[in-house]
């Protein structure tokens, strides 16, 4: 029997890079998974992905950062599985200037989709797993359920250019630790996993004109120039960027029925990247 058989799980931003690589580790050990992106094109070839391997699974598009989005995606999750078990706050962007050049908008964007869509989405998700564990109490068929929220060494430690970017994140750990202590009584264990120097499209290092990513409109342009692209190697002790599939396997190890009794941790994913 595979470790997550039966287990239903939510992973927003799926479509690409990490996002779907834990939606594909979580699909192989069995778990029937929610996809999420912000475009209808990658959430389709994500879904296609775990569809073709023969795990079950659905599609929820949209943008995170909407007001209704929250009640949504873990509305649709209960009525097409039954529940839910899993809960992994993945899907966000980067928008980087210095301070001076920080506009209000920036800032409230970062925190938007970092901070307030997860904000949002395990609010909903509260009576869910109060329900859940209400029942399972009466019967005596406890089940551990799991919450992953995704930070960044930039939420740990701060990184120049990323004020606003580095608050959401840090909101991340705030929430993470407040929540296992609340829903621990829920059996619902709350750790988060802050990612260092990941091989994605955001953080590539740049060759030629910077590639853009449009976000409501917004073109903003993504990837590390290869001078800090560099350093970020040189402090990393394991001399390499990690890639999706490996921070993908740091999330699932809070998802295991083995991390039953870790909660409200912070798992700094970065290669042992020095500060």
């Amino acid at each position: 029997m595979k470790k997550l058989e039966g287990r239903v799980a939510i992973v927003t931003g799926s479509g690409r890079g990490i996002g779907r690589a834990i939606a594909t580790k979580l699909a192989d050990e069995g778990a029937r998974v929610v996809v999420n992106d912000l475009e209808d094109a990658p959430a389709r070839e994500t879904l296609a992905l775990l569809e073709g391997s023969g795990a079950e699974a659905h599609a929820v598009v949209g943008d995170v950062a909407a007001e209704d989005f929250g009640d949504r995606i873990v509305g649709e999750t209960v009525e097409r599985f039954g529940g839910l078990d899993i809960l992994v706050n993945n899907a966000g962007y980067i928008w980087n200037t210095t301070i001076q050049n920080h506009t209000d908008e920036q800032w409230y964007a970062m925190l938007d989709v970092h901070a307030t869509a997860p904000f949002r989405i395990l609010r909903a998700a509260a009576p869910v797993f109060r329900a859940a564990a209400k029942r399972e109490a009466a019967s005596g068929a406890v089940r551990c359920r799991k919450v992953v929220n995704i930070s960044s060494i930039s939420g740990v430690f701060g990184a120049a250019t990323q004020l606003a970017y580095s608050a959401a994140k840090s909101a991340q750990l705030g929430m993470t630790k407040t929540l296992a202590k609340e829903w621990g009584r829920y059996n619902v264990t709350v750790n988060c996993v802050a990612f260092g120097d990941i091989d994605t499209r955001l953080t590539r290092p740049l060759e030629g004109a910077p590639e853009t990513i449009d976000v409501r409109g917004r073109d903003l342009k993504v990837g590390v120039d290869r001078g800090t692209q560099e350093l970020m190697t040189s402090l990393t002790p394991l001399g390499r960027r990690g890639s999706p599939e490996e921070a993908a396997g740091a999330v699932y190890l809070f998802c295991l029925p083995e991390s039953d009794f870790v909660t409200g941790q912070v798992l700094v994913c970065s290669g042992g990247f020095i500060q």
